[in-house]
Order: structure tokens, then C-alpha cells, then sequence
């Protein structure tokens, strides 16, 4: 069943009431409010400029454990050349306009209205939502962002304008950061290439409820 959220209530129901796509419910607004208690319970919102809001709460979550992200010879090399040299939140809302303005193989569009990016700027501003930015010679050129919630990154979307640059922000975040998870969303064959796996919503929940 997919729920109906109003925009003067702030509330989301159990996660494992999603339908079979893990669709869970529409509507409401993008408030930081909200998207905070959204992300506290696995659910994140994933729509276009033709749909209503929809959030999402997949039944098997795909994530990466930063400890078993896999490192190619290729990008080995690229690591000791020290190609690229990365920042954190210095250029947040650079970061999340050129993932929107990614042109994605497969995609008619992108996901990241420009009320998400609004949004998202807004829970960058209060200490919430981060950015990684990669550098060569002096100009951006890849990077990521997302939300950190209890220990855990809740990964957005990332960019890449010359190659290899997103793959090293990644490869940062999971060697720097100290996250026990950087949930990825949706699967791609690129992130399982570095790692990334599928677990059942219980476990996601139970390390996303994590203290220490």
C-alpha cells in the first residue's frame, strides 16, 4: 500500500509497508524536518519534475561497508600519483548542481529537481548534508554528496568530469570518514564493481539505529 502524506503532518509509515518496488509514500513536502526523519528510518525521496514527491524503502538495500570497498589496480595507480587532491563542504552546492547536470546513459532526466537541490542546500547549511570535492589543477572535477545520519552516509549522487575523479572521491570516503555504512540507494554496476552489496532492510535499519 503507498501511503499519502500532507504537508501540515510530518510522519512516515513503517518502512516495511512498501510496495514489491519499494515505494512507500507521496506527497508531503521537502522540509529539512521531514527528509531528517525520513533518512532516520531508511526511507528517501526519489521523483522527477513530472511526478509528485515519492519516498522509498527498498526491501534489500544496497550499500557499501567502507572495509570492503575494492580498489583496482588501475585506481591504485591513480591514488599513488596523487592525481587529485579532495576537499570537504567547500563547494557543496557546486557539487550537487553538476550531479544534476550529469548526463546519465539510460535516463531521460534527473531526480534532482531543482526544489531537491533547494532542499538539500538548506540541510547543508544546518550541518547535515556533505559534500566531497575533487580537484585537478585547481578545477573541479568530480565529487559527491549526501547525508549523514547516526554514523552512516546516505549517499545522494556523484559526478565525474574527467575519469576516475568519482571513483576517488568514494574510494576517500570510505578510507577517511569513518562511517559503518554509505548506503548507495539504487544499484549500479559501477558501485559493485567497488563493493557494494545488497542486505535485507532489517539489517540496514538495525546498523542505521547503531549508538556507537
Amino acid at each position: 500500500m503507498v501511503y499519502s502524506l500532507e504537508k501540515d503532518y510530518i510522519w512516515f509509515p513503517d518502512p516495511a509497508l512498501a510496495d514489491e518496488d519499494g515505494l512507500l509514500a507521496v506527497g508531503g513536502d521537502l522540509s529539512p524536518e521531514r527528509l531528517l526523519l525520513a533518512y532516520s528510518h531508511g526511507i528517501f525521496p526519489w521523483f522527477s519534475e513530472e511526478t509528485p514527491i515519492l519516498w522509498y524503502s527498498p526491501h534489500d538495500r544496497f550499500v557499501l561497508f567502507p572495509e570492503k570497498v575494492k580498489v583496482s589496480a588501475s585506481m591504485k595507480q591513480v591514488l599513488r600519483r596523487k592525481q587529485f587532491h579532495v576537499t570537504t563542504d567547500q563547494n557543496f552546492e557546486e557539487v550537487i548542481t553538476a550531479c544534476a547536470e550529469m548526463n546519465r546513459p539510460g535516463q531521460p532526466g534527473t531526480w534532482i529537481t531543482a526544489d531537491m537541490i533547494d532542499a538539500y542546500i538548506r540541510l547543508h547549511r544546518m550541518g547535515y548534508a556533505h559534500s566531497l570535492e575533487v580537484w585537478e589543477k585547481g578545477q573541479l572535477v568530480g565529487g559527491l554528496y549526501g547525508i549523514i545520519i547516526n554514523g552512516v552516509f546516505c549517499g545522494e549522487s556523484m559526478f565525474s568530469k574527467v575519469s576516475n575523479a568519482s571513483k576517488f572521491a568514494l574510494i576517500t570516503l570510505c578510507r577517511n570518514a569513518g562511517f559503518r555504512m554509505i548506503d548507495c540507494q539504487m544499484h549500479t554496476p559501477h558501485l559493485e564493481s567497488m563493493g557494494a552489496e545488497y542486505i535485507e532492510r532489517d539489517r540496514y535499519l538495525e546498523i542505521l539505529s547503531q549508538t556507537t
